[in-house]
């Protein structure tokens, strides 16, 4: 579900206060031209995420689902020259893509892409003791949300920081949908999230050039 309107005012935005670069253009140009889903955050989003990984002063940043690196540059950009980045990608030709757009972007050194199923390289994250991390960037696929939530917690500190991109589903995260996985998967993230005395979070619709969606941001509190 679009609107012309949400689109005039995304570009608006873009145009005024988030202008893109040459990096950004790039990263999904070769995205688009490497058959990837049009599916990476909107410019303002990615804004918003480099603006929350700044403020939360981020060192040590994970990402859970890559895509073509669109969302891991504007994480990355607010690490300081001695920070980290580690994102998850499942399949191995947007993985490519993503480091190429990565080291074209001057990223490559600061930034780590692991190929495969998160839930198979999150385990090993913890076994190497890469945690804690001070923000977590959750926007892969649906039906394992709370699997993602549960690991971000695992892989946290108090005060970490954990966004999961995708939770409104167009307005159908409001009624239960046993026939879609990806609302169910979020559905039962919710329900963790609520239930979970070290989380702190709340949630929020946006509309825009991706349609109608939102964003759930969560504070580790213990």
């Amino acid at each position: 579900m679009t609107n012309p309107r949400w689109s005039q005012v995304d570009h608006y935005f873009a145009e005024t206060i988030t202008p893109a670069d040459e990096a950004l253009t790039a990263a999904l140009t070769a995205s688009t031209a490497a058959g990837l889903p049009e599916i990476a955050v909107a410019p303002n989003q990615g804004k918003l995420l480099h603006l929350l990984a700044l403020m939360q002063g981020a060192r040590n940043i994970l990402e859970i689902g890559t895509l073509g690196g669109y969302s891991t540059i504007w994480l990355a950009r607010a690490l300081p020259a001695d920070g980290r980045l580690i994102t998850l990608e499942y399949d191995p030709a947007h993985a490519d893509v993503a480091r190429a757009n990565l080291a074209h972007a001057g990223l490559d050194k600061i930034v780590e892409v692991r190929t495969g199923a998160a839930l198979d390289t999150l385990p090993r994250l913890e076994e190497e003791g890469a945690g804690p991390f001070d923000l977590v960037f959750i926007d892969a696929d649906k039906v394992n949300n709370p699997h993602y939530v549960a690991w971000a917690l695992k892989l946290s500190r108090p005060g970490t920081v954990i966004i999961v991109d995708n939770v409104v589903r167009n307005g159908r995260i409001a009624t239960a949908h046993p026939d879609d996985p990806a609302i169910t998967g979020t559905r039962a993230m919710f329900d963790l999230v609520a239930r979970e005395p070290r989380l702190d979070a709340t949630a929020f619709q946006t509309v825009g050039t991706k349609g109608y969606d939102g964003l759930l941001l969560a504070r580790v509190v213990s």
